[in-house]
């Protein structure tokens, strides 16, 4: 029987240059077939010029893919290797014939995340960082809670999408109708905010600091079906049946922004999610949670104005000298 590293290597293309270029690579994993054909993740590395045996593994959001150079340069400067991975039907994992952003269950993720884990450890990281963006968060959490792998010594969560933004009844009533929606007609559209509002708070092209590919990170959030409202509430509630073991740091901005706000309060906020819902969940997830918030921050707090990522990442730093 070939052993995990084979079985690795069987399903991974050669490291190529990465879109980011500037020492970045990629890799593409086969992830076998799924309800919408052939499926892959994307493996994204760029080494720390010494050698270490730490690393960190980041995972996006909805509607999102690797983009941020900034703070891979940051991880490496402190002296680690840095890792991404597009999600399967994300970013440099989407091909032809898929339906964008779609999932059944949040379970499908683990295998993606696995894979640059198994990476990591084969390149000689022992001491690995998980850090998960909105959806991304709750994913990575999921994952910790469901199947962590001994190599993850630490949980960073940068807005993590642990609780809807929602009016009560919707959470109430509206989800539960739509999960059963879910089972018969998994693929009927759900509208989303159809607004630019979030995206003119990062894209350059419409006032903000970042340059990146609209095709794979759109202005406009698109629209989700039934079975992806049902699995992120699965998800959600799973999260809180359980425990999660090692050291968490949970951040996430001081505020919210919702339509009908200024442009200048949508830059200086989170615009997609409640703050005060991810502190109180984010809270729940383990007995070692350190819960920072980070005024002005936006939603992807790493994109925010340089002097508040800028807090975002000594927050960072200082913490993870605790447990690295």
């Amino acid at each position: 029987m070939a052993n995990n590293n084979e079985n690795i290597e069987a399903n991974v293309s050669s490291w190529m240059p990465d879109v980011l270029d500037n020492g970045f690579h990629m890799c593409y994993v086969s992830q076998g077939i799924d309800y919408s054909g052939n499926v892959r993740c994307t493996i994204i590395r760029k080494k720390a010029r010494q050698n270490t045996e730490r690393g960190v593994l980041y995972i996006h959001g909805f509607s999102d893919y690797f983009f941020q150079e900034e703070m891979a340069n940051r991880f490496i400067e402190q002296g680690y290797n840095f890792y991404a991975a597009d999600l399967r039907k994300y970013g440099r994992s989407f091909t032809q014939g898929q339906k964008m952003f779609q999932v059944r269950s949040l379970e499908e993720y683990f295998l993606d995340i696995q894979a640059g884990i198994d990476m990591m450890k084969k390149d000689g990281n022992c001491n690995i960082v998980l850090l998960g963006h909105s959806t991304g968060g709750l994913i990575s959490s999921l994952y910790m809670q469901c199947m962590p792998d001994p190599a993850i010594k630490v949980l960073v969560l940068n807005s993590p999408f642990l609780a809807w933004n929602l009016p009560k009844w919707m959470v109430r009533f509206g989800i539960p109708l739509l999960k059963k929606i879910a089972g018969p007609f998994p693929n009927m559209k759900i509208k989303g905010d159809r607004t630019t509002n979030y995206a003119s708070t990062l894209a350059k092209h419409l006032g903000g600091e970042w340059s990146y590919n609209t095709a794979w990170k759109p202005d406009v959030m698109p629209d989700v079906d039934a079975a992806w409202i049902r699995a992120i509430d699965n998800g959600q509630k799973r999260l809180r049946q359980g425990e999660i073991n090692v050291p968490i740091l949970l951040l996430h901005s001081d505020k919210s922004a919702k339509q009908g706000d200024t442009i200048e309060k949508f830059r200086m906020s989170d615009a997609v999610l409640n703050v005060d819902s991810i502190a109180e969940a984010g809270r729940l997830l383990g007995p070692n949670v350190e819960d920072a918030t980070i005024k002005d921050g936006l939603h992807d707090l790493v994109l925010s104005r340089k002097n508040v990522r800028d807090e975002v990442y000594n927050t960072i730093f200082r913490w993870l000298e605790k447990f690295i």
